[in-house]
């Protein structure tokens, strides 16, 4: 985001602080790195809970402030749903044995502080105030509108639900991908046997799989049943699921190219392309955030209309997009649903070690992305 936004005070600040994020954050942590007076986005973190280990909280939480490019400063925002505690020596603010502990980290690798401020449902305050005092919420502007940004009111969680489906749509999408699964499994011992029309015309969809990738993305809403039971073959099998993920990240060649690197893998055991490797891991160049947003959009509807059994393969992909956008809380959300249904699908477990360690891809670090 090139648009520069101007704060007179805290209270400005914290109206801006969800146009950065996207959101307004709950029960959250939010980092804001600053080079001179100037802040690049913000990062979201859950509020630490009672049993975890504060040190490596704060190592985690500065460290990542710390890997954008030209970051010199750091603001903290908490919000909260708990309230201030009242004593003879003065008003003490949620988190802030936490606060205590960022800020002091912050100063020692060499970060300045430009802000540390609490919004609870009783009010606002700031922890760099000798004695805080309780503001009423309605001091904070509503956040500006900015081109790209969507309505902001919603929390870090808003967005994550599958779009609605009706059954008729789902139990179409089951019995295409039922025919197009018996049609591809069709061997000499099933000859005679009868098989949809639809279904081997389906067939055809993937006898080029990056061109159908490809043409995915142009009505990401509005798949046929058929259509929908294709890609949801392709997702279940990790050879083309990576390689169309890689593909929905960058172009159509660099899609043929992934391909051709994962069947040879397969079946050869080469080794994939580093570049190829590296992106999948977060790391190199940056994707094609409109690309990886139209996927997304793609595979949240096909989830939507695939048999629960199903749905990991396309909510894994949801996850692996959300994070590859730099959505970690989106693509927890996606993953917990994946385990829900199969505790042991592979690429859940990956992507949650990931999100876990609190790992982010590299160009989430650099600005202007």
């Amino acid at each position: 985001m090139n648009t520069v936004l101007h704060a007179t005070d805290s209270a400005d600040f914290l109206g801006l602080v969800p146009a950065l994020a996207g959101f307004t954050p709950r029960q959250s942590i939010v980092l804001l790195p600053f080079q001179r007076s100037r802040a690049h986005g913000a990062m979201r973190i859950d509020l630490p809970h009672d049993d975890i280990d504060l040190d490596d909280f704060v190592d985690t939480a500065i460290g990542l402030v710390s890997q954008v490019h030209g970051t010199d400063a750091v603001a903290v925002v908490i919000y909260t749903d708990d309230l201030p505690q009242h004593t003879r020596d003065g008003m003490i603010l949620p988190e802030s044995v936490v606060v205590d502990e960022l800020l002091a980290l912050a100063v020692d690798s060499g970060l300045h502080i430009i802000e540390a401020l609490c919004v609870m449902p009783c009010g606002w305050s700031s922890f760099l105030d000798e004695d805080p005092e309780l503001n009423p919420l309605d001091e904070i502007p509503p956040a500006p509108d900015l081109p790209g940004v969507a309505d902001v009111a919603g929390d870090q969680e808003a967005g994550t639900d599958l779009p609605p489906v009706d059954l008729a749509e789902k139990e179409r999408v089951g019995r295409a991908l039922a025919d197009l699964t018996d049609v591809l499994a069709h061997d000499a011992a099933s000859a005679g046997v009868r098989e949809n029309p639809q279904a081997i015309a389906a067939t055809l969809i993937l006898d080029d799989l990056p061109l159908f990738f490809e043409t995915s993305l142009e009505h990401p809403e509005n798949m046929p049943p058929f259509a929908s039971a294709a890609l949801l073959w392709c997702l279940n099998r990790p050879t083309f699921r990576d390689a169309a993920l890689l593909q929905w990240a960058t172009d159509l060649a660099t899609g043929i190219r992934a391909l051709d690197a994962q069947l040879t893998f397969t079946h050869h055991g080469a080794t994939v392309p580093a570049d190829l490797g590296k992106m999948f891991i977060g790391q190199g160049e940056a994707p094609d955030a409109d690309r990886l947003r139209l996927a997304l959009t793609l595979v949240r509807n096909v989830a939507a209309r695939a048999p629960r059994a199903s749905q990991p393969a396309p909510l894994t992909a949801a996850a692996w997009l959300s994070w590859a956008l730099g959505r970690s809380t989106h693509a927890a959300h996606y993953l917990d649903a994946a385990r829900a249904i199969d505790p042991d699908y592979a690429m859940a477990h990956l992507l949650s070690t990931l999100i876990d360690a609190a790992i982010l891809p590299e160009w989430t670090f650099h600005r202007g992305n």
